[in-house]
């Protein structure tokens, strides 16, 4: 069929030839596995992945059309739509690629100074209270890394500060670095922690030159983290080649929850094509069972990643108008549900993630929105729609005021 004929069918993409950009990540999975399983062949697509070292590197180019689409962190259509750091790029996202897989590393010989009350790792504030002790009794001033301005990494790394008292604009230094350049910036002292996604806090244990504090689950039980994005006047151009897409990789989601499956996908990530790192650096966080400190004991967390279920395709937009929230306040500027709620329906598009799951045959929920950070347990939401725990560090609630 010729490039500027229109296809017969609804689902035949426009398009077959796509360049999809993804950083070194565990959590690119979703797109690793739509490729190596031909679940984008299945729908039609010839899919080139394209490692981008840097989540600015990913904005650019998607906004450039470098890229067709991109794994990009969750915060950073709603920012680049507020025009922050002199873009004003339309991204959009029809599907959530992953829920979790961040962690907060500090230098082993800084967590060694610090009086942890306790050898549990899963109790972020009393880990948070002893930095704070410890800032206090040195007075330094430390500084940590978090890989994007607006990510869920720099959330979570001010969220946790928060608990133990520790004012992120006063008390430390907040610096951006690139994921795969963490550990090095760290084994040479050139900072003193990070937020990271993994494998990256795993390396750093392995290496004997971090100590996790903390991971992004502790700190929000199954929050936002990745989203598959592309740019709107693209979507309006290619609509059933974006569905095709969206199918394939929440195929390749579901694929990933399957018993079994994960230890073939390590070998993916592992490879040279992808991230070209060790097995062994992917597997723990990847199969949940997640090592705090060098020689420590292995603590599972099967949520370490989630991917499939509890709807973790679905773009909540309460969450990203708690996501803008968070903008706004470290903006330090009042949030006008005005402006951003309208602003939220464009980027979060609940339809799309609905119109592929439809085609697929598969539940989505009949809301856009909800009440985040009441849930201890899995719970049903809806008849058919099972949910998972979304405890927010220290009781926080989350109501949302935008209504859709």
């Amino acid at each position: 069929m010729p490039a500027d004929m229109p296809p017969v069918n609804k689902l035949e993409p426009e398009l077959r030839h796509l360049n999809i950009g993804y950083v070194r990540l565990t959590d690119s999975a979703p797109l690793i596995v739509a490729r190596e399983k031909k679940f984008f062949q299945k729908r039609g697509l010839d899919v080139t992945l394209k490692r981008e070292s840097s989540w600015a590197t990913i904005r650019d180019k998607l906004a450039t059309g470098l890229l067709d689409a991109a794994q990009m962190l969750a915060p950073m259509p709603l920012a680049a739509q507020l025009g922050l750091e002199n873009l004003n790029s339309p991204f959009i996202t029809g599907l959530m690629l992953s829920l979790n897989g961040n962690g907060i590393t500090l230098a082993s010989g800084l967590s060694r100074n610090m009086r942890l009350p306790s050898a549990n790792p899963r109790e972020p504030v009393a880990a948070a209270r002893a930095l704070k002790q410890l800032i206090s009794n040195t007075g330094q001033t430390l500084t940590f890394a978090t890989v994007y301005p607006f990510s869920m990494h720099t959330f979570q790394l001010r969220q946790w500060f928060e608990s133990g008292g520790i004012d992120a604009r006063k008390d430390v230094k907040l610096i951006v670095l690139p994921p795969e350049q963490m550990v090095e910036y760290l084994a040479r002292g050139a900072i003193d922690g990070f937020c990271v996604g993994e494998p990256w806090n795993t390396l750093a244990v392995q290496a004997g030159v971090g100590e996790v504090m903390t991971t992004g689950y502790d700190i929000w039980n199954n929050a936002p983290e990745k989203v598959l994005a592309v740019m709107e006047p693209w979507h309006e151009n290619y609509p059933a080649t974006h569905t095709a897409m969206r199918m394939a990789v929440m195929e390749a989601q579901a694929w990933l929850a399957a018993p079994g499956h994960r230890d073939e996908a390590i070998k993916f990530l592992a490879s040279p094509c992808y991230l070209d790192l060790p097995a062994q650096a992917i597997s723990p966080s990847f199969l949940g069972h997640f090592q705090y400190r060098k020689n420590g004991p292995n603590i599972s967390n099967p949520d370490f990643h989630v991917f499939h279920r509890y709807q973790a395709g679905f773009p909540w937009r309460s969450r990203a108008e708690w996501l803008l929230l968070r903008i706004h306040e470290m903006l330090e500027k009042p949030l006008n549900h005005a402006e951003v709620c309208p602003l939220i329906k464009r980027v979060f598009r609940t339809d799309l993630y609905r119109e592929a799951a439809r085609h697929l045959g598969l539940e989505s929920p009949s809301m856009d929105s909800k009440t985040e950070g009441t849930q201890r347990t899995i719970h049903r939401f809806e008849r058919n729609i099972e949910l998972g725990p979304d405890l927010i560090l220290d009781n926080g609630q989350f109501d949302p005021v935008c209504a859709y």
